[in-house]
C-alpha cells in the first residue's frame, strides 16, 4: 500500500512540473521505472509582415526515471532537451530541463536542477495554447527564475484541507552566476552579474477554482553598468477548471522592477524599471475534442506610462488521437508606443506525443 501511495504521490508531482503528458513507459519493476516522452510539432508560420515559413513549435525529448527509496522516500530524475531539427548544425539538441527530485507524501517535494519554477506555477496558469501564449515570462527567465529557472534548488508541500480545499506552498533558490545573454534575432549579447535570487509561492484551490501568488527577487548587474540593480515581481493569478477539459480561465498580473526591457522577448535590452504584465486567456474545449480558445496579453512602462506591446489571439486545437493534435492560430499585434514594427501572425501546424 506504501509503495502505492507514494506512485501515485509521484506521478501527481511530475505531472504538475512535466512540459508534456504521453510518455511510453521502458520500464517498471521493483520500485522502479523509466520512461521517454516529449513531442515533434511542425506548423506553417506566417505574418502581414514576413514570409510563409516552416516553423519548429518548441519540439523536445526527454527521459524520466523513479526509485522507491523506501520509508515513503521516492527519488525521480528528468532529462529534457529541445529538438533543433528543422535548420540542421551542430546543436541539435540544446538543454531545457535537467533535474533530481525527491518526494515523501508527509514531507513534500524537493527538487535541485534545472526545472519550472514555482513562480511559473502561479505566472504560467495562462500559458496553454500550443500556438500563441504567453512572452513576458520568458525574459532571460533561466536566470531570473520566470520560467525553466536554471541551476536551482526548489521545495513545495501541498497540505488537504478536506472539503476546504488544498493549500500550497514552495520556495526557490538560485546561487550567484554570471552569464552572457544574447537574442536569437540578432548578434548582440552582453554580460550579466546574478546575485543569490529567491522566490516563494503560495496556492490556494477549492472547487475548481485556485488563487495564487509568487515573489521572485534577486540583484543583477546588467552589462557594462556598475550599478546593481533588484530585479523583483509579485505575480498573482486565479484559474476556474482544467485546461482541456471543459471551461478554463485564468488571468495573470504582475508588478515587475527591472524585469521586462522595452522590445518583446529581449534578453539584452535596458531593462524597465517598473512595469506591469497582465494575461487572460478563456477555452473551452466541446466533447468532440475541439479546444477553442482566446488570449491576451500586454506589458506596460509605467514610469513612461507606455505599452511595450499588446495582442490577442483565437486559437484552436483538435485532438484527433491522444498523441495527435492539430491546431492554428492567428494574433492580432494590439499595437505599443515603443515605435516597434507592428505585425499580425498566423499559424496552422501538428505535435506528435512520442
Amino acid at each position: 500500500m506504501e509503495i502505492k501511495m507514494n506512485k501515485k504521490l509521484l506521478a501527481l508531482a511530475i505531472a504538475a512540473a512535466s512540459s508534456n503528458a504521453v510518455a511510453v513507459e521502458l520500464y517498471n519493476e521493483d520500485g522502479t521505472t523509466f520512461d521517454i516522452g516529449g513531442h515533434v510539432s511542425v506548423a506553417l508560420e506566417g505574418s502581414d509582415e514576413g514570409d510563409t515559413d516552416i516553423t519548429a513549435v518548441s519540439p523536445r525529448i526527454n527521459f524520466n526515471a523513479t526509485h522507491d527509496l523506501g520509508n515513503g522516500f521516492v527519488a525521480d530524475a528528468k532529462g529534457e532537451w529541445a529538438l533543433n531539427y528543422l535548420d540542421g548544425g551542430e546543436n541539435a539538441f540544446t538543454t531545457r530541463l535537467g533535474y533530481i527530485g525527491l518526494t515523501h507524501e508527509d514531507f513534500g517535494r524537493a527538487v535541485a536542477g534545472t526545472q519550472w519554477s514555482p513562480y511559473y506555477a502561479v505566472g504560467g496558469v495562462a500559458d496553454m495554447p500550443i500556438a500563441f501564449a504567453n512572452d513576458f515570462l520568458y525574459e532571460d527567465h533561466g536566470n531570473l527564475g520566470t520560467g525553466r529557472a536554471e541551476e536551482m534548488l526548489s521545495y513545495g508541500k501541498m497540505f488537504e484541507l478536506g472539503d476546504a480545499g488544498k493549500f500550497g506552498v514552495a520556495a526557490g533558490w538560485q546561487g550567484r552566476k554570471t552569464d552572457t545573454v544574447s537574442n536569437d534575432w540578432d548578434t548582440t549579447k552582453i554580460e550579466n552579474n546574478y546575485g543569490n535570487r529567491g522566490q516563494v509561492a503560495l496556492n490556494y484551490s477549492v472547487m475548481g477554482f485556485s488563487a495564487n501568488y509568487a515573489y521572485n527577487t534577486g540583484d543583477v548587474t546588467y552589462g557594462s553598468s556598475a550599478k546593481s540593480v533588484t530585479s523583483e515581481s509579485h505575480v498573482l493569478s486565479g484559474t476556474y477548471g482544467t485546461y482541456g477539459s471543459g471551461l478554463y480561465v485564468a488571468g495573470v498580473y504582475a508588478m515587475n522592477e527591472y524585469m521586462n526591457t522595452p522590445h518583446q522577448l529581449s534578453t539584452t535590452g535596458n531593462p524597465i524599471e517598473d512595469s506591469s504584465a497582465y494575461e487572460a486567456l478563456v477555452a473551452y474545449a466541446l466533447d468532440n475534442s475541439l479546444n477553442l480558445s482566446l488570449n491576451y496579453e500586454s506589458v506596460v512602462d509605467n514610469d513612461a506610462s507606455k505599452t511595450v506591446y499588446s495582442t490577442s489571439a483565437i486559437q484552436a486545437e483538435y485532438n484527433f488521437t491522444d498523441k495527435f493534435v492539430g491546431f492554428t492560430g492567428y494574433q492580432l499585434d494590439l499595437g505599443n508606443d515603443y515605435n516597434n514594427k507592428e505585425d499580425n501572425k498566423w499559424m496552422l501546424g501538428a505535435r506528435y506525443y512520442l
